[in-house]
């Protein structure tokens, strides 16, 4: 590579899009970096797996650059290793090859963005910053969506976002005349339904010599890790995978997407954590796919294959990209600096340090811990209702909630995480995101799962020594916070069936979930 070049594109972790303006054409003036930094490994403690995944995404979008005619430094930890931030490495580089014109993307996330707009006004010489050119909306249009401190809903959002883009639309109208099909995708999975989830298709990149730097490198990080990482790192992969999913997991994908199971995996066979799940959201976080790319595809695929696809299986999946993705990113957005301190319940309580083993006898709380901590993955249902909803209950400190997920998972990036994890999660927020806060007893567990009939604790009790944790746990959250939800239409039927306890009753569920609190880390 030459010493100089007039101009230094940045290029970050989660930027991989190759359908990017700059792209299109080429120019041996222009260097594009993309480094490892350790600063982005420690900002909290990630996930071997995730980790892994987006150095290896990176090493394989530079050498596609670079194959395509583009000047790129593709720098590891080994390079970056003198530079402690951003800032130093990015001084080094700009003096060493003379550049006089710094540029990048908009970052995904309110720390980077501060500090990159912060380092450009340090700067002597010119620069200028582009949108990711990814997400169905723009900056501009999510400030006009979106008001700061605001309850919005997702619902309406999500019809205005079908009309907007014209999708699942027909003449103004929703395809099969109705919005929303939720109420077809709350089915729990079957024994004799098990036949029917696929084998995931799993990918074998080598990360061989990712895993020996972070070690060289001192790098802590979680969760469960080999050689061989299954997780797509290319554009080749991604697409392998969306046709994978559109293939053998739309057909059912929206019936079952809320079900989970602890029964189905045998010596020979690991599906029951994937399911019918698209696993594409470490892909799309990536910008290795466009949510409009994968939506396109699964919408050719329900055209095509209308008697074996129904409108609730795509509604749900388009739902969950065009409605919710774009919605949360527009919550952060319009709510950053401040969304990150919210916690409006006032949690104050500590993160059971089974939470980084998965070693407690609550057999979901069990299940979706280690499915996490082997995969980095659970599905939307598993963070919510399971491992968020026993956070919320016991009031953990939401910095703490955010970090855990943070992460854990391979997909979590601050803009997506924080309002799933904060809001919708652990109602920080106050209904900013979320109408109410999602609280659930052991019944909703054994109403979508088969964890129950294995478990330690007996789902049906409340009281008794080995009643289900979550049963007096749960009316003794409601109890709590009854000035913050007694008024909601959408709660008021539970307080109506507390009320209709008698006094003795209530005192001993709330005794009972005293005594939880106190003895969280023996659960």
């Amino acid at each position: 590579m030459n010493a100089t070049a007039d101009r230094l594109r940045l290029i970050l972790g989660d930027q991989l899009n190759a359908s990017h303006s700059w792209f299109q054409h080429t120019d041996p003036q222009t260097i594009y970096v993309i480094a490892e930094m350790q600063q982005e490994t420690a900002y909290v403690k990630h996930h071997v797996q995730k980790v892994c995944a987006f150095f290896a995404a990176m090493t394989q979008f530079a050498t596609a650059l670079e194959s395509a005619g583009h000047r790129v430094m593709h720098l590891t930890l080994d390079d970056t290793k003198p530079f402690e931030r951003i800032d130093d490495l990015l001084n080094h580089l700009i003096a060493e090859h003379h550049i006089t014109h710094f540029e990048y993307q908009l970052p995904d996330e309110y720390r980077l963005r501060s500090t990159l707009e912060r380092y450009c006004l340090s700067l002597s010489i010119s620069s200028q910053v582009y949108e990711s050119e990814h997400f169905f909306l723009s900056e501009t249009q999510i400030e006009k969506e979106f008001k700061p401190n605001h309850h919005h809903r997702m619902e309406p959002f999500y019809r205005k976002m079908r009309k907007r883009f014209n999708i699942l639309m027909e003449e103004g109208e929703p395809v099969a005349g109705k919005w929303n099909f939720d109420s077809a995708n709350q089915n729990k999975l079957k024994p004799s339904e098990f036949d029917s989830v696929p084998t995931p298709l799993l990918f074998a990149n080598d990360v061989t010599d990712i895993l020996k730097r972070l070690k060289c490198h001192n790098v802590t990080m979680i969760g469960q890790a080999n050689n061989q990482l299954l997780w797509p790192v290319n554009r080749q992969q991604a697409n392998e995978l969306l046709v994978f999913f559109c293939r053998y997991c739309l057909p059912l994908f929206g019936k079952f997407q809320d079900a989970m199971t602890c029964k189905l995996d045998d010596m020979l066979t690991q599906k029951q954590w994937s399911l019918f799940h698209s696993r594409l959201s470490f892909a799309l976080n990536a910008k290795i796919l466009s949510p409009m790319q994968v939506i396109n595809a699964a919408i050719t695929e329900f055209n095509q294959r209308q008697d074996a696809i129904d409108i609730a299986q795509i509604e749900g999946f388009v739902r969950q990209i065009l409605g919710w993705r774009e919605f949360v990113r527009g919550i952060y957005w319009r709510n950053m600096p401040d969304y990150q301190n919210l916690n409006k319940l006032e949690a104050s309580r500590s993160l059971p340090s089974w939470f980084w083993t998965g070693k407690t006898k609550m057999n979901c709380m069990h299940h979706a811990i280690q499915q996490s901590l082997d995969f980095a993955y659970a599905h939307h249902i598993q963070r919510l209702m399971i491992t968020g909803n026993f956070c919320l209950l016991t009031g953990i400190k939401p910095d703490e909630v955010d970090e855990w997920y943070l992460g854990i998972y391979i997909d979590a990036i601050e803009w997506v995480e924080m309002p799933n994890t904060r809001g919708m999660s652990q109602f920080a927020d106050g209904g900013i995101i979320a109408s109410k806060a999602y609280a659930a007893s052991g019944n909703y567990v054994n109403k979508m799962s088969d964890y129950c009939s294995d478990c330690h604790y007996n789902v049906k009790q409340i009281t008794e020594p080995k009643a289900c944790p979550l049963n007096a746990l749960y009316w003794h959250f409601m109890h709590t916070h009854i000035e913050q939800f007694n008024n909601n239409p959408r709660t008021r039927m539970v307080y109506a069936n507390w009320k209709k306890k008698s006094e003795e009753q209530q005192q001993a569920i709330l005794d009972k979930a005293r005594l939880l609190l106190l003895e969280l880390e023996g659960l």
